[in-house]
């Protein structure tokens, strides 16, 4: 089994040729514009439409100001768009067929903004790799006013030397701003490494027993391990005391994020926009950091006892949970997938078995007698089987019906396919 992540690297440019990547971007994502109107006129929202007819109808126009390759680069970010909106648009994510928010998504072409990030394969980007420093190399790129070389990449040794062996597909190349607006260039590059690759060890084919994770609204992530339950409740969950209002941290900071964000919103000005694309990335950035910590503990816990790691299943989980209003903004605002991918890396890297788990039913069984009831949780925090009148806090519930259900899982995951 592969991982497959992704290796960030800044490119040290000067400031001529910062301008020509900043003039390459704009351009790209101009003419992916205009081929997004060309797909929107054939029908690319409400049926699907392959990246080669795409390429039949636009690649002329795109070849006016484009290159031949950055042509059918940008063609298929444009298809690869349109998917992503027939699938949003299926699953629901813009409300129902014929509400308001709906028309006006399908109404409209999809739109790239001029400092989008843009694809590139091997054609239009050669890698040099440092023979002396691993986490060092130039690059060679195409831009709109010829070919860029030597263009040194600094990154983390690690994650370079992933870069080195395992590179796989295309390249994107985007640009951020700091709190001054001065630009900065990255390379963001897809690798994929086998897992055995990863592991510091050897792999734990039968682990001694399971740390069930279960991820929710007021605690991030909580386990079936009762020490480190107590620990990342306490740090990073409702139970913790250490917040401004009686809350936890990261509780009081999610809280005030969604009170500005909805501030900025009503207020709607060109100035509220910006600060809200600003204060958009520093929560990405707090959320990434968040999930580290919390993957990383529990990867080292699990490591340290021998077990492996049993997670729910977040396939459709913004379609499969029903919620009450209150706790939509909470649910949806943090990065849920990305703390589980965090924790398949991390667990693949130390040698630490990861079980998929169906997440049905995991709130309402009691693991006590094993009765299933939707009463048995009659609140969010609460559970309280009705059958043997066990009462459990909900998330520590979860997660222990997560480690029961981990053999199983475990057992179906690793049974050899038929040829």
């Amino acid at each position: 089994m592969a991982v497959k992540l992704t290796v960030q690297v800044r490119l040290g440019t000067a400031t001529e040729q910062m301008r020509s990547l900043l003039s390459t971007l704009v351009t790209c994502n101009q003419a992916a514009n205009a081929a997004s109107q060309v797909a929107f006129a054939n029908g690319a929202a409400r049926r699907h439409m392959s990246m080669r007819s795409l390429q039949k109808l636009a690649y002329d126009e795109l070849k006016l100001t484009l290159s031949a390759q950055p042509s059918l680069l940008t063609t298929s970010k444009v298809a690869a768009a349109y998917s992503t909106l027939r699938a949003n648009l299926r699953e629901g994510r813009y409300g129902k067929p014929g509400s308001k928010r709906r028309a006006r998504v399908e109404a409209k072409p999809v739109r790239f903004r001029s400092d989008a990030a843009q694809p590139y394969d091997d054609r239009c980007l050669s890698w040099q790799h440092s023979p002396t420093d691993p986490a060092r190399g130039t690059v060679s790129i195409w831009t709109v006013d010829g070919r860029l070389k030597d263009i040194a990449y600094v990154g983390q040794p690690g994650q370079v030397a992933m870069l080195r062996s395992w590179r796989q597909g295309e390249t994107d190349l985007l640009v951020r701003r700091d709190g001054a607006g001065a630009p900065t260039a990255f390379l963001v590059a897809t690798v994929d490494v086998p897992a055995g690759a990863l592991a510091d060890g050897p792999h734990l084919f039968s682990p001694e027993g399971w740390v069930g994770v279960d991820m929710g609204i007021e605690n991030i992530a909580v386990t079936s391990d009762r020490p480190l339950a107590k620990e990342l409740m306490g740090r990073f969950g409702a139970d913790a005391t250490d917040g401004p209002g009686g809350e936890g941290k990261v509780s009081a900071r999610r809280k005030k994020n969604h009170q500005l964000r909805e501030k900025l919103q009503k207020k709607g000005t060109k100035s509220a926009k910006r600060l809200l694309k600003r204060r958009s990335r520093k929560e990405s950035r707090f959320a990434a950091d968040v999930n580290h910590q919390i993957s990383k503990r529990i990867v080292a816990e699990a490591k340290r006892t021998g077990r492996g790691i049993a997670r729910e299943d977040l396939t459709g989980i913004r379609e499969r949970v029903r919620l009450r209003k209150p706790q939509r903004a909470t649910h949806s605002s943090w990065a849920f997938a990305q703390l589980a991918e965090f924790l398949d890396y991390k667990a693949a890297r130390e040698g630490v078995p990861m079980a998929e788990v169906d997440p049905a039913n995991t709130s309402r069984r009691c693991t006590r007698c094993g009765h299933t009831e939707k009463g048995n949780r009659p609140s969010q925090a609460e559970f309280c089987c009705r059958a043997c009148g066990f009462v459990e806090h909900a998330d520590l519930v979860g997660a222990d019906n997560i480690a029961y259900k981990a053999p199983q899982a475990w057992a179906q995951s690793t049974v050899p396919s038929a040829a």
